[in-house]
């Protein structure tokens, strides 16, 4: 930061690049200056010109805080005037005496364009305890001016020294500045004051935005000093000294009113196409009452009690699900969708219109929707047990799915997900196929929820590609993944990823061998390939003689739904059968599809 930044005064005067300081003592004003060779005006130039109506314009314009500031004119006839009073000085004194100092500062310094003073004093005796006081008093002195608010940063004390010496000390910012750009003002001007007058008596120091002042004796008016400050209806105005500022000024109003309007008819246009997409969704969902009930949004939220946390299910990526009451006394579960989700009205319209066609035992019923300005709100049956995730991957409630219960937890799944994907009125390829999407009812019978994603498929129609990909990272299949291709076999590969889960206990991407995490699908080809499945396992599953057999096979299906190739990869109709005939020969897996590892997978099919 240059020094040029840091001079000027206690009631001070700056034009352009010039500065007269002016200084009052109890309110007898009296001028000091210095004139810079820093450039020079001509007489009846343009700059001289505009200088001659300095002194009534600014005396004129001055705030009752003593503040003034203001331009004129264009480069490089272009000059600012800055006038600050001291703050211990009264209104009418201050006008007086910007008035002239703006009349002495053409008379004392012609045709100049910068002035500056600094002024020191003859030396203390005892310098180091005398500048240890000095210091407290202007660092009390700096934090008190800094934070004195937008109309005044002034503040004026004393403090006694050695020898019951006093020092008096002054210091002021303009009123422009942030606290913190005053704070720093006022160091810089400290760290002018040691270099130049290490040990004076009296210093005073002036820069444009603050002054620092102090003496062993009184020199400001205590009785202003106590005196609050005044204050005004608004912080000190910037006005123009000619015309042309004055054109300025109106052409920036008019740009910042264009852009409040600019923004105002952006924002109506954006109410006006969410209500008229609001409406459409809503006469498309309308176009289903007999199939799903629209809910009053008032009444889904006296069911979860304003949807309290107390009566909240689980969370996922879209939304969170709560439990609720009907008036009738019957139990629903309440998905409430994020407004910040990736699920907006296309995926909600799709979960309508799909699961309210869908009816099967393996199906969670959506029992309705609400619709109310930004909230998207989903019923659906209540699920006493939850999601099957919450037991598998918990090892305080995995001992409650004993093999049995898990067998029929995966035929289950595997008679779902072929009803939408054969049997329904409609094609459906789920997409999000997953633990935490298995819910469980009382008895522990699985239901598939979460039709979000979904994809329908026309009549004869057996693959699609997606313009947006959505699932869960390790249940979807490669090609889907990567570049949006999908089939009924994309939720072939989930439903296989979903049986290992289940018999292993461990997640997809965090399978863990002792204290070393693997891929659960590098891990399992691995085994079987040496002839090792029964390291895969979960010994919560309680297997017996009889049931190993029957896990055994799971898993080899389960490696059949992953295999790298999905033409290889069995229909969920032929699983059906694979799992209830077990003396159906099964083929012999290929290695599954790894999506780091597998140097093939770019020619691998969906």
């Amino acid at each position: 930061m240059s020094f040029w930044k840091w001079l000027i005064p206690f009631i001070f005067l700056v034009l352009t690049n010039l500065v007269v300081i002016v200084n009052s003592q109890y309110l007898s004003p009296y001028f000091r200056h210095q004139c810079l060779n820093n450039g020079n005006y001509t007489t009846n130039s343009t700059y001289h010109t505009n200088l001659n109506s300095l002194p009534s314009s600014v005396s004129s314009n001055i705030d009752i805080n003593g503040f003034y500031y203001s331009s004129v004119g264009e480069n490089p006839d272009r000059f600012n005037a800055i006038a600050l009073c001291r703050g211990d000085i009264q209104f009418d004194k201050c006008r007086s005496c910007v008035y002239n100092a703006a009349r002495s500062i053409l008379q004392l310094c012609p045709y100049q364009k910068q002035a500056f003073q600094a002024r020191e004093d003859e030396n203390v005796t005892n310098r180091d305890q005398f500048n240890q006081e000095l210091r407290t008093l202007l660092d009390s002195l700096r934090s008190q001016a800094a934070h004195g608010g937008p109309l005044k940063k002034f503040a004026a004390a004393k403090r006694t020294a050695t020898n019951f010496q006093t020092i008096y000390g002054l210091v002021q910012c303009t009123p422009d500045l942030t606290a913190q750009d005053c704070s720093n003002c006022l160091i810089q001007a400290a760290k002018l004051m040691a270099e130049c007058c290490n040990g004076a008596k009296g210093v005073r120091i002036h820069t444009p935005s603050c002054c620092l002042r102090y003496r062993t004796y009184p020199f400001f008016n205590n009785s202003m000093v106590d005196q609050p400050q005044r204050m005004m209806p608004m912080p000190p105005v910037i006005k123009p000294l000619a015309g042309k500022n004055a054109n300025k000024s109106r052409t920036i109003i008019i740009i910042i009113v264009s852009i409040v309007l600019g923004l105002i008819l952006v924002l109506c246009i954006r109410i006006v196409l969410r209500m008229r997409q609001q409406r459409k969704l809503e006469e498309k969902l309308g176009t289903n009452n007999d199939k799903c009930l629209q809910y009053d949004f008032c009444t889904i939220r006296a069911a979860t009690d304003n949807f309290s946390d107390v009566n909240k299910l689980g969370q996922g990526g879209f939304g969170i699900v709560y439990r609720g009451e009907l008036p009738n006394g019957q139990e629903i579960a309440v998905k409430r969708l994020s407004r910040d989700s990736g699920q907006g009205d296309l995926e909600f319209k799709n979960e309508v219109l799909l699961v309210a066609r869908l009816q099967h035992r393996n199906l969670v019923s959506l029992l309705g929707f609400s619709l109310e300005k930004s909230e998207r709100i989903l019923v659906y049956e209540f699920m006493q047990n939850g999601s099957l995730d919450h037991f598998i991957f918990d090892p305080i409630k995995r001992p409650y799915l004993d093999w049995d219960r898990c067998y029929k937890i995966i035929r289950g799944v595997a008679g779902g997900v072929l009803y939408i994907h054969e049997d329904s009125q409609v094609r459906i390829i789920h997409l999000d196929l997953k633990a935490s999407n298995i819910l469980l009812d009382g008895d522990n019978n699985p239901k598939i929820s979460d039709f979000g994603m979904a994809r329908l498929f026309v009549e004869d129609e057996t693959q699609g590609n997606a313009s947006k990909i959505g699932g869960t990272p390790g249940y979807m299949a490669p090609k889907y993944a990567m570049h949006g291709h999908f089939s009924v076999k994309s939720d072939v590969f989930s439903f296989g990823v979903l049986v290992l889960e289940i018999i292993t206990g461990q997640r997809i991407n965090s399978y863990q061998n002792g204290n070393r995490v693997k891929s659960l699908l590098n891990f399992a080809w691995k085994n079987w390939h040496e002839g090792t499945t029964t390291n895969l396992i979960d010994p919560a599953l309680g297997a017996s003689s009889t049931s190993l057999q029957d896990i055994v096979r799971c898993l080899h299906i389960g490696l059949l739904c992953v295999q790298e190739s999905a033409a290889d990869r069995p229909t969920m109709a032929m699983l059906v059968v694979m799992l209830s005939n077990f003396s159906l020969n099964l083929p012999t897996p290929s290695q599954p599809a790894f999506f780091m590892s597998s140097p093939d997978i770019s020619s691998s099919t969906i």
